[in-house]
């Protein structure tokens, strides 16, 4: 299987050529780069390979400029794009980044009309409609990293908070990847057992001090935080991106929250990408899967949709002005 990364020397994409690199299922990785950054790509290659073999892992990587090279790919993964500073909202990336998803996007229609495109690229709904529409694919073949990365974060913060194991928390982030993010509590679970229920017993006493407000709070502003503190974030979208991909190119069926397009989902929000809980495999999206929510929960995700659907409008007219497909 081959996997493709453009934006290949960033942190985000440095740290997921490395975590894709270990795994079994990659056989090939393709790093793009511009010409300015080839000879860094090639020590970073060198530095991966010695990595692996400490591991007794072998993979095929190799780097260029030229995106005929995408040829083959199953897997294509978009991280290009401005980098996000601590006091930026993902929201004004929009017409800088667009413009760069735009081109990329015709480039892996030309060259890799067969793969599935993972969008990583800030604000990562709305970039993932920009690919869905220029690349012309079917929207199964078109998702964005989104919630499955706020989902991962949530779990972590609930699993320290009753100090649990990470794999007995069960719930997910939908909506948007930003502040419109909608965390689905009432369908969340501790070890299968709904979440309601400790609130009756006294056997975890942390249940009445779970500040849910504060919690998604934190979810919202991690990036920010740690960009903050150190500059990016790397491991955490790494990892998921080679979770999600991992997912795919093994035809797991895992039903992850990734950002894909929605229709008709309320009056005036005809079509939109956020993120929604799909079964994922080979192919790309098998199926969205249906959600039950509360009321609160079920207007929150709407107002989510609204928003995006809006700032996508946006973006969109200004692409089109000045990137006409």
């Amino acid at each position: 299987m081959k996997v493709s990364i453009i934006g290949s020397t960033g942190r985000v994409g440095r740290a997921a050529a490395f975590c894709l690199a270990e795994e079994q299922s990659v056989m090939e990785l393709y790093l793009h780069a511009r010409k300015s950054s080839l000879e860094q790509n090639k020590g970073e290659i060198l530095d991966i390979n010695d990595a692996l073999a400490a591991k007794g892992v072998r993979v095929k990587i190799n780097t260029s400029s030229n995106l005929e090279n995408l040829k083959d790919s199953h897997v294509v993964v978009i991280t290009a794009g401005i980098p996000r500073t601590p006091d930026m909202e993902r929201m004004e990336l929009g017409k800088e980044n667009a413009r760069i998803i735009a081109e990329y996007s015709l480039k892996i229609a030309k060259y890799a009309p067969d793969s599935i495109i993972l969008v990583v690229s800030n604000p990562v709904d709305v970039m993932t409609y920009v690919a869905l529409k220029y690349s012309g694919f079917d929207k199964r073949k078109v998702l964005g990293l989104g919630n499955h990365l706020d989902s991962l974060r949530l779990k972590n913060y609930m699993a320290r908070h009753f100090d649990v194991h990470v794999s007995e928390i069960h719930t997910r982030v939908i909506g948007q990847h930003g502040p419109y993010m909608v965390p689905l509590l009432s369908s969340t679970s501790i070890g299968g057992i709904p979440i309601e229920y400790y609130s009756a017993h006294d056997y975890f006493t942390d249940y009445k001090s779970f500040d849910l407000k504060h919690t998604i709070e934190n979810v919202i502003n991690a990036g920010s935080y740690i960009i903050s503190k150190k500059g990016a974030t790397e491991y955490g979208p790494a990892f998921a991106i080679a979770n999600i991909v991992n997912t795919i190119l093994n035809d797991e069926n895992q039903i992850l929250t990734v950002s894909t397009l929605v229709e008709d989902l309320a009056e005036g929000v005809d079509e939109v990408c956020l993120g929604v809980p799909v079964k994922l495999g080979y192919n790309g999206i098998e199926g969205v899967v249906p959600v039950q929510m509360d009321q609160n929960e079920k207007q929150a995700f709407i107002d989510a949709a609204k928003f995006i659907h809006e700032s996508t409008k946006d973006i969109m007219i200004d692409l089109e002005n000045n990137f006409p497909i």
